[in-house]
């Protein structure tokens, strides 16, 4: 299988994960967040997360319109999240991802940030393999960060081997109480009843709550909106 951890675009003299240093001179943090549209800060979360429009997921988008799907009622379609100045910057930050400075960007941003402590996609979804290769560079280049990344994307599976250490990532289940999917080492489900996320009993927030970042939780259930 073709090692996705290479930059499909390296040239002779980059760095061995095949993307920039992570640190580049030429760029401040100013000068990152310009090139990724902004991070969001989920009020639920103790950290940051980059959000992207959830009309636009692959998987997810189809599941839209159907009835008793986790994305029929997605809460990234409603409420603040559509809102027009929201909706441009996501579409910023979906059009930055093409951008070859994204992933210095990015690396930047995050390791500026605290806590250590990183969710992808607070709405939307993973877009492509070049997507997921850009997602991995940036782990691989922030170290001490926990990264989480939720998706409907099934295609991933096939690149979890070349995943760094630091990122979780979770297949959810597409219909509401439908049970995880046994294939996937990390899953989460959404579910009317015996949720195991805390957050509705803390106030809607995780606070100390690092289930979802956790490899070892093998499912995080939530609760449904």
């Amino acid at each position: 299988m073709k090692d996705i951890t290479k930059c499909p675009t390296a040239k002779e003299g980059c760095k061995p994960h095949g993307w920039p240093a992570g640190n580049p001179k030429y760029m401040d943090t100013k000068k990152a967040w310009q090139i990724v549209g902004g991070l969001s800060k989920p009020g639920k979360m103790p950290g940051w997360s980059i959000g992207i429009p959830a009309k636009e997921c692959n998987t997810g988008g189809k599941l839209q319109d159907k009835e008793g799907s986790v994305c029929n009622d997605c809460y990234a379609l409603k409420g603040c999240y559509v809102f027009k100045v929201v909706q441009d910057a996501q579409y910023r930050r979906l059009a930055a991802i093409k951008d070859p400075r994204w992933v210095d960007a990015m690396t930047m941003l995050i390791n500026s940030k605290k806590p250590d402590i990183f969710r992808w996609h607070d709405s939307g979804d993973v877009q492509d393999l070049e997507h997921l290769q850009k997602i991995y560079a940036v782990c691989r280049l922030t170290p001490t960060r926990m990264h989480w990344m939720p998706t409907k994307e099934a295609w991933v599976k096939k690149y979890l081997r070349f995943k760094p250490d630091n990122l979780t990532i979770r297949l959810s289940s597409p219909m509401v109480n439908q049970g995880p999917i046994k294939s996937w080492p990390n899953t989460s489900t959404v579910v009317t009843t015996k949720a195991t996320c805390p957050a509705p009993s803390q106030g809607g927030k995780c606070l100390d709550c690092r289930k979802c970042w956790n490899p070892k939780i093998k499912n995080i259930s939530y609760g449904k909106h």
